[in-house]
């Protein structure tokens, strides 16, 4: 029997992509890598997959020695679940990550990333999970720093395991060393003026999305906006049942 730690590892930035090569260098020593990533950008994917697009896996060697890497054609979600489906019927992931982001996926942002679509669908698997996200969208963002944390946070995961249906979404903020790890909420907020219309030359309309993040409890000292905003690492402990048990028997009431 294999004592290491078997983790999966995707993203939505591509296989390419500095994040995902940082993450493998981190943990290259806590357990044997399978690594299987979109072959480009997939960001805003969250958890879609193909389902009229036939997926190709493409064997990659870009990752160092003993690494495992393939590309896919489809999203984050459509790696997880080719990577599960070809090559863990016999042995099944420890831990599935996605990351490194490159970008910010606290608040409500989660619910459009590609990164955590992959600790989703892990999730979905019963399989403890993990999102990692930087702030800092530059390509050549350094990395650094999250090292230790990321280390820590893993080898937690590791030994303690998570919950059923719970996963983590760990977002770092832009800074050369951080004050510590906080336990978070997902701040309440928005995006606004998501929407610039151009005119094109041939005369018709073209709109870019793009848009403003508001938050709407600045003041709030326990949520993951407060805690990047001040110099600390969030970690936001994030359920796969979408369910408000809270309102339940206050609708109960109000249908009767």
């Amino acid at each position: 029997m294999n004592k290491r730690p078997l983790i999966l590892i995707a993203n939505d930035d591509g296989y390419e992509a500095k994040g995902i090569r940082s993450l493998v260098d981190m943990l290259r020593d806590m357990g044997d890598l399978l690594v299987c990533a979109p072959d480009s950008g997939r960001s805003g994917f969250s958890c879609a997959f193909s389902a009229t697009t036939p997926l190709i896996l493409t064997r990659r060697d870009n990752m160092g020695e003993g690494i495992t890497v393939y590309s896919c054609n489809g999203t984050p979600v459509d790696c997880v679940k080719l990577a599960y489906d070809q090559f863990c019927s016999e042995r099944e992931p420890d831990l599935i990550i996605g990351g490194i982001n490159h970008g910010d996926n606290s608040t409500v942002n989660a619910h459009y990333s590609g990164t955590m679509g992959v600790a989703l669908e892990g999730c979905m698997k019963y399989i403890p999970s993990i999102a990692f996200s930087l702030c800092d969208f530059h390509a050549d963002a350094d990395f650094e720093p999250l090292r230790p944390y990321i280390r820590m946070l893993v080898k937690k995961a590791l030994e303690e395991g998570m919950p059923r249906g719970i996963c983590w979404n760990v977002n770092f903020p832009l800074a050369p060393t951080f004050k510590g790890l906080r336990i978070c909420r997902m701040t309440m907020g928005k995006w606004v003026n998501e929407v610039v219309t151009q005119r094109h030359p041939r005369g018709h309309n073209i709109h870019w999305m793009v848009g403003h993040y508001r938050n709407d409890e600045p003041d709030a000292e326990d949520t993951d906006q407060w805690a990047l905003n001040n110099g600390y690492v969030a970690l936001t402990p994030t359920t796969l049942d979408l369910t408000a048990y809270g309102y339940m028997d206050e609708l109960q009431r109000m249908l009767g």
